[in-house]
């Protein structure tokens, strides 16, 4: 078997939540630049007559996974609690026509790099594994999920 490795690719995107039920200024709508670094690992293709040589996988297929799942779906997005009632809410803004994400948890940092995980994994090919998560919610705030921990 071959040396593992494991690589990483930043993403950036732009969303919107609120904390139901918190007793401080994040119980209100409000935005952050998220930064998303996702970190996988694998043992590189040992083929020369793959194109795809000496890779775990191309950072392209890799964008293009997080982008569907994450990127492209929370961009501009507001995520709010569909358990809480917050529904209200959520049913108003999207009949009102904004881009909203009904999850069934609280939208914090740590839960949304929890779904994070969970929709990344399904799309990976078998022989590459999600070894951690970083999301970055403030210059000086961030949750991390690592697949050993879990």
């Amino acid at each position: 078997m071959g040396n593992k490795i494991r690589i990483t690719k930043k993403f950036t995107f732009e969303t919107a939540h609120a904390i139901y039920g918190y007793d401080g200024l994040c119980k209100n709508v409000h935005g952050h630049s998220y930064k998303l670094n996702v970190t996988v690992i694998g043992t590189p293709i040992n083929n020369p007559d793959d194109v795809k040589n000496g890779m775990i996988i191309d950072f392209s297929d890799l964008k293009k996974i997080v982008r569907d799942e994450i990127v492209v779906p929370f961009d501009h997005a507001t995520v709010l609690n569909y358990k809480s009632p917050h529904k209200l809410m959520a049913d108003e803004m999207e009949r009102r026509g904004n881009k909203i994400i009904k999850v069934d948890f609280q939208p914090t940092c740590e839960m949304l790099v929890i779904d994070f995980a969970e929709k990344i994994k399904k799309k990976l090919p078998s022989n590459i594994a999600l070894y951690s998560l970083k999301l970055t919610e403030t210059a000086t705030a961030y949750a991390e999920w690592y697949e050993s921990d879990n």
